[in-house]
């Protein structure tokens, strides 16, 4: 072949991270046809004993991969001809490198998704610590970016568990479907004893169908679109960090470490760690949605186009794990500026709900409690006050049914402990939801 034509079909270059894989397919693959007697099993034995060798050279660098090969699985076939000869070139037997791509890269993904989901974990656990932190701490919740209600921080970012414990059961979901042997040669042309293979493989059973078994990509895809959805979720919690380090919030500082200066304004201390993960979500997407488009017009069974999986698959696996690598310390080390939460809950009358709903308490229908709390919030504005603040007069100003016993109502420590219902932010409410996450992570 032309070189500059072997080079552009070359996988080598990337599929070569999956050599362990195709060592274990290849010494299961052995084993099965000396099982079912395609090829002698003393030859099936020596195949796999120096398959082992190839493998344990491999990984203490004593063999080099030949990059002029043309993918993984050339190389690891002309290696092991090269050292038992015609004994080496039955392994193919009962074979085709279209079931073998697809095998190596299911494992190849077990071992990725497992690797993942302990990371996932790690930052839970460290959201999980922080959360127990600050149980007690008072800031606005928002709709629109706008003050809403009283909330805790805990209890704000412990809604960021729950969408990474979401992301764990998605890649849970697709291990399940993932976990289905190929073994089935080009088109199953030849009887085999492919539950043998399952069995040696560690997979749950064999695929159903040979065509659909070599020519889809549903856990390349699958995988892609869980770290696209993970993404999302580390890039949601991301932007909100970035805000919050800003002068305008200041209810978190990043440590040093996780931070860089300005090139020309020695006043800045900017998040572009936080900044660099939430970018990263676009090469993510784009893995997917290129993966995607490789796939949507592709008749059975296998066609070329396919080798353009790996690339995207390994690409999206390495980002997030580089994400989540950046995003766990940094979190881990931010402080948390209490005080500045509290005023900024206070100053958004974040508490107006509580005084309705203190008046409806009183027998005031809410829509009339609604209309007087909205004209003790224009009151606190003309007199630079918050609903804290305001005197008792003033409250009575407008409604008899206003007591001293208002200012307990509308204390913010009051109204967030006082919404102790199953995902409120109340302390015991959200401590309880802490242990149960922690419970699931061990």
């Amino acid at each position: 072949m032309d070189k500059t034509i072997n080079d552009f079909n070359s996988s080598i270059s990337f599929d070569k991270i999956m050599y362990k894989e195709d060592m274990l397919g290849r010494i299961a693959h052995a084993k099965m046809i000396g099982e079912c007697g395609i090829i002698e099993k003393s030859e099936a034995n020596k195949i796999c004993f120096e398959l082992n060798n190839i493998l344990s050279d491999l990984n203490n660098n004593l063999l080099s991969i030949d990059e002029s090969q043309e993918d993984i699985h050339t190389f690891t076939e002309a290696e092991l001809t090269k050292r038992l000869g015609d004994t080496g070139k039955r392994l193919h037997t009962a074979r085709s490198r279209n079931d073998q791509v697809v095998l190596d890269i299911k494992l190849y993904l077990k071992t990725q998704m497992d690797e993942l989901i302990t990371l996932i974990k790690n930052l839970i656990g460290v959201i999980c610590d922080k959360a127990l932190e600050n149980t007690s701490t008072v800031m606005p919740g928002y709709t629109h970016m706008q003050r809403a209600q009283p909330i805790s921080f805990a209890h704000h970012i412990m809604a960021y568990a729950e969408m990474l414990l979401r992301d764990i059961s998605r890649l849970n979901d697709t291990k399940v479907r993932i976990n289905k042997n190929l073994e089935s040669d080009s088109l199953a042309t030849y009887k085999i004893k492919r539950n043998l293979t399952s069995e040696l493989l560690h997979f749950s059973s064999p695929t159903d169908n040979s065509l659909d078994s070599v020519s889809d990509r549903y856990c390349c895809l699958e995988l892609c679109s869980d770290l696209s959805i993970l993404m999302v979720h580390l890039s949601r919690f991301i932007e909100e960090i970035i805000m919050w380090c800003s002068w305008e919030f200041k209810f978190i500082e990043l440590d040093d470490a996780f931070s860089t200066g300005s090139s020309m304004m020695p006043q800045k201390k900017n998040p572009d760690i936080a900044g660099l993960v939430k970018g990263k979500s676009g090469r993510v997407f784009g893995d997917l949605m290129g993966l995607l488009t490789v796939m949507k017009g592709l008749p059975l069974a296998y066609n070329k186009d396919m080798q353009e999986d790996k690339e995207a698959v390994f690409d999206a696996i390495n980002t997030v794990k580089m994400c989540i690598n950046s995003f766990t310390p940094m979190f881990k080390t931010m402080t948390v500026l209490k005080d500045n939460m509290r005023r900024a809950a206070a100053g958004g009358f974040i508490n107006a709900t509580d005084c309705a709903d203190y008046l409806v308490k009183k027998g005031i229908p809410f829509r009339d409690a609604y209309k007087i709390t909205g004209k003790l919030v224009s009151r606190c504005l003309e007199l630079n006050s918050t609903l804290e603040e305001l005197p008792i007069y003033e409250y009575k100003k407008l409604s008899n049914a206003f007591d001293d016993d208002i200012f307990k109502s509308i204390s913010l420590e009051n109204c967030l402990n006082n919404r102790c219902v199953l995902g409120g932010p109340a302390k015991s409410i959200v401590e309880n939801h802490v242990e149960k996450v922690k419970t699931f992570l061990k």
